[in-house]
């Protein structure tokens, strides 16, 4: 479970009464619970506070909706100066007096999140500069400060950048790429010690190591990152991490084996012909934290509908990673009909069935072979369900929606993932390989999907994971002259930026006169940025390796 039973308890006895007195009793509780030890500290690792929401209950709730703050994620990476129960107190006799300003209590009461301007030297190489920004991204963070939304971890990682202070699951798999272009093999093995030691403490890998992120994951690229561990180290890696990679498998199939046919359970999804597949999830079906005010006006719009459906699905997409994208719109247009828990993505479960396989690594290394007979099995029904469902009659694979049975015909880049994966029988390999550089191949790289809706994960938005990806599909399939194609594209576009801004970012705009940084979502262009500049080293070694 995401919770230890200590937390589990504190949640169910705090969901049953109202919010306000909700956060009083979350705090006396952390009161009572830590006292003992001589110190009420959050910083434990054993013990952590809930997210903000439960912490601050009424107090949250309005500051998130008046939004005192442009950005809803810099209440909730804010630390609390005192405990939650005295600022409660004070919110209490000091919310009704007359000129009481909410903005100025929470500048009293908290220490808001900020990040040290980052001001490279002048006339770096774009190499250059990336391996002099892997310092600065780097956080250590062993302990945190009371009553901090802040998971401690117990190495150093690195964290994207931006408004983006803490390290996150997927993205770390395409920082560590560049990591060891870097030769920082050493904060490779940190980073998945990290990410070990949370799948033993929650059974999982958080979306990112807050406290608001722990009721989800992110795509399950944990064994992917053994493996380029093992690349460099040898394969006693798979065995030294083996027991995670198991554990993390377990996450992602809970309820297996007691969902019906033709339902689902968590993650799980289980077929009418009994196949057992994945789908994106999340325990909460609450407003996000981070995104509180864009999550309730989204659930205004489609008074129809429950607003905790809504919620759910907006959380399931956030554990995708493509927050947001058509690809999860009912409608495929409008954020309000998101239904990405109805859905079988193509990505996760190509993502699962490189899993399995790298258990079965794991397993022959030691000498297990009960179990590698097991995770071969599941790896085989794996990539027939892929084949059976994730197919498209429109020659590529995609996502299906498993509550109306039939598959949806919107073309994307996840459409690379059974290749990359190795799922993909041959032909259909190439046929999906021809459908994205037709439908999504553009000037300056490869555009998320077909459709733009505004969204950060569609149209016109091209982004560098998904890049790096496509070309280790055309790759291992022969296809190096595609790979070429996208890789070289996409570098240029990423050096036309950084010789105009001096920076790289999170995405880029890869189709239509204007060059740039990408757009749409819910907050502004971020720099740094961790998985650009791991693809943009790996992509400089294979095309530009005297740049």
């Amino acid at each position: 479970m995401f919770e230890s039973s200590a937390s589990r308890c504190r949640g169910a006895q705090v969901s049953r009464i109202k919010p306000l007195a909700r956060a009083r009793l979350a705090s006396l509780l952390l009161l009572a619970g830590l006292a003992g030890a001589g110190l009420a500290r959050a910083d434990s690792l054993s013990t952590l506070p809930p997210p903000p929401s439960e912490l601050f209950g009424d107090l949250f709730i309005a500051v998130q909706t008046q939004q005192i703050f442009e950005d809803q994620k810099t209440f909730v990476d804010a630390v609390p100066n005192s405990d939650p129960a005295t600022i409660l107190q004070l919110y209490a006799q000091q919310k009704n007096q007359p000129n009481f300003n909410l903005k100025s209590f929470v500048l009293a009461n908290f220490t808001l999140p900020s990040e040290p301007p980052i001001t490279p030297p002048s006339g770096q190489t774009l190499r250059e500069h990336i391996n002099w920004l892997w310092p600065k991204l780097t956080r250590t963070n062993t302990s945190a400060p009371p009553y901090s939304s802040m998971i401690p971890l117990p190495k150093p990682y690195v964290v994207p950048g931006g408004r983006f202070r803490e390290g996150y699951y997927w993205d770390t798999y395409f920082t560590m790429l560049g990591l060891q272009e870097s030769g920082r093999e050493d904060l490779v093995d940190n980073m998945l010690d990290d990410f070990a030691y949370e799948i033993d403490r929650f059974g999982h890998i958080p979306n990112g190591n807050r406290t608001y992120y722990l009721s989800r994951s992110q795509p399950p690229f944990f064994g992917l990152m053994v493996s380029l561990a093992a690349n460099y180290e040898g394969a006693r890696v798979y065995q030294k991490y083996l027991p995670q990679l198991r554990k993390e498998y377990a996450y992602w199939m809970r309820g297996e084996n007691s969902t019906p046919r033709g339902e689902a359970t968590r993650n799980v999804v289980v077929l009418g012909d009994g196949t057992t597949l994945n789908r994106y999830w999340d325990e909460r079906d609450t407003p996000r934290d981070e995104s509180y005010i864009e999550d309730v006006k989204t659930a205004q719009q489609v008074p129809s509908r429950p607003p905790s459906e809504v919620y759910r699905n907006l959380r399931a997409a956030a554990e995708s990673g493509w927050d947001f994208s058509s690809r999860w719109f009912g409608d495929s247009h409008t954020l309000a009909t998101i239904r990405t828990t109805s859905i079988i993505p193509v990505d996760l479960n190509s993502l699962l069935f490189g899993l399995e396989l790298t258990i079965v690594k794991g397993c022959g290394v030691a000498r297990d072979y009960s179990c590698v007979a097991e995770f071969i099995g599941r790896a085989k029904r794996r990539v027939e369900g892929i084949n059976r469902y994730l197919w498209n009659r429109n020659g590529y694979y995609g996502d299906y929606d498993w509550q109306l049975g039939k598959p949806r015909d919107n073309i994307s880049v996840a459409s690379i993932y059974p290749v990359f994966a190795g799922a993909a029988w041959p032909g259909r390999a190439e046929r999906t390989l021809k459908a994205v550089r037709e439908n999504l191949l553009k000037d300056r790289g490869l555009a998320t999907t077909t459709i733009e809706t505004g969204q950060q994960w569609d149209a016109p938005n091209g982004w560098a994971p998904l890049h790096w990806l496509t070309i280790e599909a055309a790759r291992r399939y022969g296809r190096d002259d595609l790979a070429k194609d996208v890789g070289t594209r996409f570098l240029a576009d990423v050096n036309q930026v950084y010789a105009a801004q001096g920076k790289l970012v999170e995405k880029y705009v890869v189709e239509g006169p204007n060059a740039g940084g990408g757009g749409g979502g819910e907050y502004p262009l971020q720099d740094g940025f961790g998985w650009t500049n791991g693809v943009t080293l790996k992509l400089l070694d294979l095309y530009a390796p005297g740049q």
